[in-house]
């Protein structure tokens, strides 16, 4: 491992220098490599997914681990749209004059070596490794056992492609080992070699990857993320926004969670909402007002606030207007997404104000929480911090800056 952090460093150096059209080149020649091995990387997946059953993993993680060619096809597209996005390295983000002449100049540079360790899924092979290098930077992988012969599939392919184009090897690494023994040596930044770690999976391990790094962090430990229904609310809005929020995949993290019905239109709106969740198979929890809409809602317990399902599974509530769902979710939220669904302007603009998210929506569901929708091309991550990078870690996220000052001979008096 101290090796591989040793050969990244020396490729950070190397990649800060190339050029943007170069990286681009590369980029959509990995994107054709990645096609032309569509059979290998599809039948390494088939026997992740045969050992991932045999494991007994839920249905949420294997559909997160899941590749088809529609899929694939989805990998190579966003590898060129990373290379259509602008070069975030070097632009300049600030420039101005002192009065004694000096011209000082703020502009973005590469991070140096990024570490992601993810899970099951194995597109974050390509994502990851094709942000951190359109950023300048090198990328040390490590994927998770379910996803390994994915993630190496995929990796390879990316590899052949890059070469192509004279961009050093050691520029993506993915880590050759399964053994956890690895995440420990991420952790402790391979000698300093590591700048920032991302970690993309499930709460174990980016609670681990918290609690050890030492290194800087990108990463979000929850994804319990709700749609407040105002009193405002157009029905037929609502019903659509409501059901995709929750059901379009329910294994990702900006998946809802939790829905909240405000009180004022709870008589025409709670039931319809209810009843088109239970009638497409998710399970709903919620509290007295909801359960008596139908007696196929469960009870809420105060557990069910505070969890991340990834599943079809969603918790209700009816709240007393827009501060009692701004509480809620300062309350039980874990900062990652959450939106308002409401004609009230006023009301939209306080919950987008007030809702210490990193990302706030207006009548939009919650998983346009994704990167690639954000026109990132795709993402790292996702981000609920408030240092440096929140919501979707895209290029410009992967970089830094530098100060560059410019002089005639000053000195300081």
């Amino acid at each position: 491992m101290r090796e591989i952090g040793r050969r990244a460093r020396a490729a950070a150096r190397r990649m800060a220098l190339v050029p943007g059209p170069v990286k681009d080149a590369a980029l959509r020649e990995a994107a054709a490599a990645l096609r032309q091995a569509a059979p290998a990387i599809l039948a390494a997946n088939a026997a992740d997914l045969d050992e991932g059953r045999a494991k007994g993993l839920t249905a949420a993680s294997l559909d997160r681990l899941a590749l088809n060619p529609a899929r694939v096809e989805a990998i190579a597209e966003a590898l060129e749209s990373i290379a259509g996005l602008p070069d975030p390295v070097g632009r300049a983000m600030e420039s101005y004059a002192r009065p004694n002449g000096l011209r000082i100049d703020r502009v973005a540079t590469p991070l140096g070596v990024v570490g992601v360790i993810f899970e099951s899924r194995p597109n974050v092979t390509a994502d990851a490794g094709a942000l951190c290098l359109k950023a300048g930077n090198a990328a040390i992988l490590r994927a998770g056992s379910e996803s390994h012969r994915s993630a190496s599939a995929i990796a390879q392919a990316m590899s052949e492609g890059l070469s192509r184009h004279g961009l050093p090897a050691d520029a993506i690494q993915l880590v050759p080992t399964r053994d956890r023994a690895a995440v420990g040596a991420m952790l402790t930044g391979l000698d300093g070699a590591i700048d920032v770690i991302v970690p993309r999976g499930g709460k174990s391990l980016v609670a681990r990857v918290q609690d050890e790094a030492r290194v800087p962090v990108f990463a979000h430990l929850e994804g319990i993320c709700h749609v407040f229904v105002h009193a405002a609310a157009e029905l037929g809005m609502a019903r659509a926004v409501v059901r995709n929020s929750k059901l379009r995949r329910t294994g990702v993290c900006g998946a809802a969670e939790t829905l909240l019905v405000d009180r004022a239109c709870a008589a025409t709106h709670l039931a319809p909402l209810v009843t088109d969740l239970l009638e497409a198979g998710c399970a709903v929890r919620g509290d007295e007002a909801v359960q008596a809409v139908d007696p196929r809602v469960a009870p809420a317990t105060e557990a069910d606030w505070r969890t991340e399902y990834l599943d079809a599974i969603i918790a209700v509530r009816v709240v007393d207007g827009l501060e009692a769902a701004i509480d809620h979710i300062e309350t039980y939220g874990s900062h990652h997404t959450d939106s308002i669904l409401t004609e009230d302007g006023a009301a939209a603009e306080r919950f987008l104000a007030e809702v210490d998210s990193a990302i706030v929506a207006h009548n939009a569901s919650t998983q346009f929480a994704d990167g690639g929708e954000f026109g990132f091309g795709a993402e790292i991550g996702i981000a609920t911090g408030r240092m440096h990078a929140r919501g979707p870690v895209g290029v410009e996220q992967l970089t830094t800056f530098k100060y560059r000052i410019r002089g005639t001979g000053q000195i300081r008096p």
